[in-house]
């Protein structure tokens, strides 16, 4: 058997599957909401959509997302594919080298289809390098931005975190580290992937809400003892904070807090935890959830998709809206089951 022919998941019970499905779609939910308000501030989400509350097709001003269509995923989404499709080729590994060149080579295609929702400031700078002939090992120790995390989500439908006091794994942390080292090898990118990976793997096994924000605060932990040390906030201890800061309060309240306090931009230790704070505030929905996001614009598309995941791994695919789905599947031609069923072979 090749490295591309994952055995059925024969025994993979069905709660089992409908949970890593809506970690897969609940990340591709909160990506399409979040599409139109990304690089905008809340003030300018709240001027051209009042509060969002569904689908909307991006407007011509905006610089990244001008002219996609109502329910169009991004880079989140489709960089999350390539991690899954690569994990499942590599029978749960990733070959950084692989996932760089399959990096440049998604950025050619989507410069080909004129789009502008191109690679991140950390992994373009380590794709760079890798072109120039920097070792995989070298190019990502300066990435500290988001990316890694946006991604890593079929890392958590792949693998068991395991449910140690410590943390997660090593084995698991392990394959977080594969999935960012080429572009996020530093102590803030590692920590960021690693408590979405820990939270979706939690809740794909079946834990609660609590028990994937538990999971994702020891492996962000765990995560920033791993990689190329950089200055910045402790990330399990912000993912800790903002969601006690949003505990009880008033939506729109808490969505300005957020902006405020925890930050909407593209640093790992503002997005992943904001995130956290939008799951916080809609007590795990997934829709509740990716609707939040998309309305505290900043980089609102990851920080629906992280959001997304958390809460799809958590509720299933069966507590997304159906019609939602359905409209992530046509406008993007989007059929997870298949990579999901890989994936899920590997766990």
């Amino acid at each position: 058997m090749t490295t591309d022919e994952a055995p059925a998941p024969a025994t993979v019970d069905p709660p089992t599957r409908d949970r890593a499905l809506g970690a897969f779609y609940g990340l591709a939910l909160g990506d399409a909401l979040g599409m139109p308000t990304q690089v905008m501030s809340r003030r300018d989400v709240v001027r051209a959509y009042g509060t969002l509350t569904g689908f909307e097709p991006a407007g011509p001003g905006n610089p990244v997302s001008a002219g996609m269509p109502a329910g169009s995923v991004t880079d989140d989404t489709e960089q999350a594919v390539l991690v899954g499709r690569l994990l499942a080729e590599g029978g749960g590994h990733i070959d950084p080298l692989r996932l760089a060149h399959e990096l440049l080579d998604w950025e050619k295609e989507m410069r080909a289809r004129g789009s502008l929702d191109l690679l991140g400031p950390s992994t373009k700078a380590a794709l760079d390098a890798v072109a120039r002939g920097v070792p995989p090992g070298e190019a990502g120790r300066t990435g500290t931005t988001n990316g890694a995390a946006m991604r890593v989500t079929p890392v958590g439908i792949a693998s068991r975190a395991g449910d140690g006091e410590d943390g997660p794994s090593g084995a698991f942390l392990d394959r977080v580290v594969e999935s960012c080292q080429v572009t996020h090898d530093t102590t803030l990118g590692i920590a960021g992937a690693a408590a979405v990976a820990a939270a979706v793997s939690t809740g794909v096994g079946g834990g609660t809400l609590d028990d994937a924000v538990a999971a994702a605060v020891g492996a962000a932990r765990a995560g920033a003892e791993r990689g190329h040390w950089v200055a910045g906030a402790d990330i399990a201890a912000r993912i800790a904070w903002a969601s006690e800061l949003v505990a009880g309060v008033p939506e729109e309240q808490a969505l300005d807090l957020v902006c405020s306090l925890v930050g909407t931009s593209v640093a790992s230790q503002e997005s992943v935890p904001a995130a956290f704070a939008v799951l916080a505030v809609a007590d795990g929905d997934p829709w509740r959830s990716a609707l939040l996001a998309a309305n505290l614009g900043g980089d609102s598309d990851t920080i629906g998709a992280i959001a997304g995941a958390v809460a799809g791994s958590v509720a299933g695919l069966a507590a997304l809206p159906a019609d939602a789905v359905a409209t992530l599947r046509t406008v993007n031609d989007l059929e997870l089951e298949p990579l999901t069923e890989r994936l899920l072979a590997l766990r």
